[in-house]
């Protein structure tokens, strides 16, 4: 008989409970990881702030790829197609690390 396994889940602080707001989102990838920077840009600014840094193994990708998958087909039933405006980036996107001021 299949055991009933449950993972238990925690935030682990308030402003990981809190979550970062994302409005862009860029991919980029080496033979071993998928790095994953999600991105807040304002309207009238060149200068997209990079709010969170997530890095997999690529089966985690996939895996991610088709939950993600899941859900959205799940929402599109329940709430109706998602709309997608403006697919492309309104501006170039480029990338400096370099600049990390922290």
């Amino acid at each position: 008989m299949a055991e009933n396994k449950q993972l238990d889940i925690e935030l682990n602080s308030k402003d990981v409970a809190n979550g970062s707001y994302c409005n862009l989102s860029v991919i980029t990838h080496s033979p071993s990881e998928f790095v994953l920077d999600f991105l807040k840009i304002l309207p009238g600014f060149q200068k997209a702030v990079v709010t969170e840094r997530i890095i997999m193994t690529p089966d985690n990708a996939k895996r991610l790829r088709d939950a993600l998958a899941d859900n959205i087909s799940k929402y599109e039933s329940h709430f109706g197609q998602i709309a997608v405006h403006n697919p492309e980036p309104a501006i170039p996107v480029g990338f400096n690390p370099s600049e990390n001021k922290s």
